[in-house]
Order: structure tokens, then C-alpha cells, then sequence
């Protein structure tokens, strides 16, 4: 059950789980794996290219006679073992990208998300009164202390879309090196298992609520 905390840092509440978290997902590793595969493949842009022997201009002529010279027979200055010359099994250009079906992607999303829950890495913050404008004071409240951002979990904050203090959340967590900040619509599997905790606004955590079966 995550606890909910206010600008300042203390716990005000506790908030219920939403209950597609709290069932058993552990069977569900190598669906995490494939939906992990799959956002970090399907960016790829494939361009790398190399040229072949026979791509390269140049090199029709033999560079030396076949006999009589002493030195290793040669076809061509464009064989592989030329500098400048072809590439053998080079890289060509190619797509990356890896097919996952919707279901499965939200069930890669849900275990992951589970497991967070589970091991108590997820915390609400009531954003509704946010009115910090400085970074330390924004490590402050993740921290403890702003010292402590140097050493402390690596953190994520959550927003809803379009949410009133998205711009200012963004801008004292922007210096801070092991924090990221995203909103529901961006959070993926990936997003989940990089941090070590995540933190959600009030708004963000309702709309995670209603987009997974539950309610406001």
C-alpha cells in the first residue's frame, strides 16, 4: 500500500493498491523480457552500411603480374584484405523492429509494475499545492536532504497529462542526475525496471487507477 506524501516530504496517508498490481505476476519474466526487447529495438534506426567488393570502384586491374614478382598473387587493390578495399559481412542496412501483441505488451506492463508495488518502490506525492521552485528543495523532498540526490535511488516521477505543475516538476528535477520525470501516456516496461523507485503525482496515480480496471 503506497504512502502519500506532501511537498515537504511527510507522509500524509496511505492509498490502496490497485488490485490488477497486487496479483502474482512472477510467471510473467520472459514477457517482460520480450516487451523490454522490444522498446529498445524498435528506436533503431538499422543504417549501418558497409560495401562489398564489388561496390567499391576501382580495383579492375591486377596490381601486379602473377608470377615472377615474389610478392603474395593478387586479383585486385579491392579484395578485403586491402585497405580501403570490401568489408566481408559488413553490416547492411536493416530494420530492428519487434512485433508484440497488444495483450501481451499490457501484461509486460502490469507484471513490472507489480513487482514495484510489491516491493514497496512506489510512492504518491499530492502535487495539488506545488509550489517549489528550487532544485535542492526539490532533492529535499526526494532525498531527504539535497546532498543525499548524489547517492540516494535512482527516482522517477510520474505525471498525469496535461497535468497544472507538469512544467515546474520538470524544471527543478531537470539538474538532478538520478531522476527522471515522464508522464502516464510515455511510462513504459523499460521506464519501470530502469528505476529503483518510482513516484507518482495524485492525478497520475488515479489515471494508472482508471486505466487498469479500477476506479477515481
Amino acid at each position: 500500500m503506497p504512502n502519500v506524501i506532501d511537498t515537504t516530504g511527510k507522509v500524509v496517508r496511505d492509498v490502496q493498491t490497485p488490485a490488477i498490481f497486487e496479483a502474482d505476476h512472477s510467471a510473467k519474466a520472459h514477457t517482460i523480457f520480450r516487451a523490454v526487447y522490444r522498446e529498445l529495438a524498435n528506436p533503431r534506426a538499422g543504417t549501418a552500411s558497409t560495401k562489398k567488393r564489388d561496390e567499391i570502384s576501382g580495383g579492375g586491374r591486377k596490381p601486379w603480374k602473377q608470377k615472377g614478382t615474389g610478392r603474395a598473387r593478387q586479383g585486385s587493390i579491392r579484395s578485403p584484405q586491402w585497405r580501403h578495399g570490401g568489408v566481408v559481412f559488413g553490416p547492411q542496412p536493416r530494420s530492428y523492429v519487434s512485433d508484440l501483441n497488444k495483450k501481451e505488451r499490457k501484461v509486460a506492463f502490469v507484471a513490472a509494475l507489480s513487482d514495484r508495488f510489491k516491493n514497496g518502490a512506489v510512492t504518491v506525492l499530492d502535487a495539488a499545492n506545488f509550489s517549489l521552485t528550487k532544485t535542492s528543495d526539490f532533492a529535499a523532498l526526494l532525498f531527504g536532504t539535497a546532498k543525499a540526490a548524489k547517492s540516494g535511488p535512482s527516482t522517477l516521477v510520474v505525471l498525469a497529462h496535461g497535468e497544472a505543475h507538469a512544467d515546474a516538476i520538470g524544471r527543478v528535477a531537470r539538474n538532478l542526475r538520478k531522476v527522471g520525470v515522464t508522464d502516464t501516456g510515455a511510462l513504459d516496461v523499460k521506464d519501470v525496471l530502469r528505476y529503483e523507485r518510482i513516484i507518482f503525482t495524485t492525478a497520475a496515480f488515479e489515471a494508472l487507477n482508471a486505466a487498469n480496471g479500477g476506479s477515481k
